[in-house]
């Protein structure tokens, strides 16, 4: 085999020509540098603010687990069963004699106004009344109307009146149930339900059926959460009244939290006749996680669960490169089109709970390009275009 002479192209200075291939892969990273610093100066649209600056309204709120609450701390005592009450029905005895046939047992229903009526005695007011003092009431009624001289009567409690309370949302069972008036509580409610999903929010709309007209203040078992973002969470309490005025059909709208009124424990909520109640019902908006991760996609929610940034990142299989340390949470205002930016450091994150920004439904958290970030892809590029143009030997 024949030799043939090599020619080595040699520049002005005697040095050796780059080719073309190390040409272009210098001007491909020098490009790269130059969207490193110009990366680094970028931002996103929005307010700006860091975790440490952030203003309150745009904390994301806590996650309470409903299904761990405690809510026998919401049970009260039974109502005294010997108070009479509107649509309750008692039996009363009038004895005129010593001779058990002059016992005459009258059963009656007091009326929603709270009268009794008695045969040739008339009305008589009970409603309120424990059952010996409407045996007296009784007693006087007949002495003044001069139907008996010393009568002796009693009054027996037969049936309680039952309060009808529909339950809708995060309940195991929806729908209307009959509650003994003595022991008409939110709790007794729950448990007729069948107890919360597990699909179940920490707040209650109660509705109870008022005069139509009348007002209430309009009370919120509350934990401080007024400067809470809830944008994403679906609570299913559009239609309250945030200055308690009668709302729908003569109802009167209440807001509970479970979780301070079962801190509290002063309140039992006493439900009366035609209330409805609705359990929050929790359907959070999706995480958007971008950027540089692995796996960026869309993430479903945890209903009873916080998220913080490392868990976001964490979902989407972690940083594609070490350096990777710049994340932007965009975040929607409340009640508001506008989104906020906060920047977060996952470096600060890993190291520091309170630079671990928690997250609320729908946030996007974006992994960011910075100028090592760039710098690093650049390294690959040229150790790639490196190692691709070295000569085989032999060749």
């Amino acid at each position: 085999m024949a030799n043939h002479p090599i020619t080595i192209p040699i520049s002005r200075a005697g040095q050796r020509s780059p080719s073309h291939s190390s040409v272009g892969l210098w001007t491909t990273c020098f490009g790269l540098l130059v969207v490193a610093f110009v990366t680094g100066c970028q931002s996103t649209g929005g307010d700006k603010y860091s975790f440490r600056d952030m203003p309150p309204e745009l904390l994301a709120a806590k996650r309470e687990n409903a299904q761990t609450l405690d809510l026998t701390r919401l049970a009260r005592a039974s109502a005294n069963s010997d108070v009479i009450d509107r649509g309750d029905v008692v039996e009363v005895s009038i004895a005129a004699g010593l001779d058990e046939k002059d016992v005459v047992k009258i059963p009656v229903r007091v009326n929603d106004a709270g009268v009794a009526t008695l045969p040739e005695i008339g009305q008589i007011r009970l409603a309120g009344l424990e059952t010996e003092a409407a045996e007296a009431a009784i007693v006087l009624a007949c002495i003044d109307r001069q139907l008996y001289r010393n009568p002796n009567i009693t009054v027996t409690m037969k049936r309680q009146r039952m309060n009808r309370v529909t339950v809708t949302g995060a309940v195991q069972e929806p729908g209307t149930y009959e509650l003994p008036r003595g022991r008409s509580d939110l709790l007794a409610a729950i448990v007729a339900a069948g107890n919360l999903a597990k699909d179940a929010g920490t707040n209650i709309e109660i509705r109870k059926p008022v005069v139509p007209g009348e007002t209430r203040s309009d009370r919120i078992a509350a934990d401080g959460q007024s400067d809470i973002n809830t944008v994403g969470l679906n609570d299913g309490s559009s239609e309250i009244s945030s200055t308690g005025a009668v709302i729908g059909s003569g109802f009167q709208s209440m807001r509970v939290d479970l979780v301070s009124a079962i801190k509290s424990g002063t309140e039992s909520y006493s439900i009366p006749d035609g209330t409805v109640i609705n359990v929050e019902k929790r359907d959070p908006e999706p995480l958007h996680v971008m950027g540089l991760v692995r796996k960026p996609n869309r993430y479903d929610f945890p209903i009873a669960e916080d998220v913080r940034v490392t868990d976001a990142i964490a979902l989407a299989g972690g940083m594609t490169t070490p350096v990777a340390d710049k994340v932007f949470v965009i975040r929607r205002k409340a009640n508001s089109t506008e989104t906020a930016v906060i920047q977060v450091s996952l470096r600060q994150a890993k190291r520091n709970s309170a630079a671990n920004l928690r997250l609320s439904p729908g946030d996007v958290v974006s992994a960011e390009q910075t100028p090592a970030t760039v710098v690093m892809e650049a390294l690959n590029v040229m150790r790639f275009g490196i190692g691709a143009s070295l000569p085989l030997p032999g060749f």
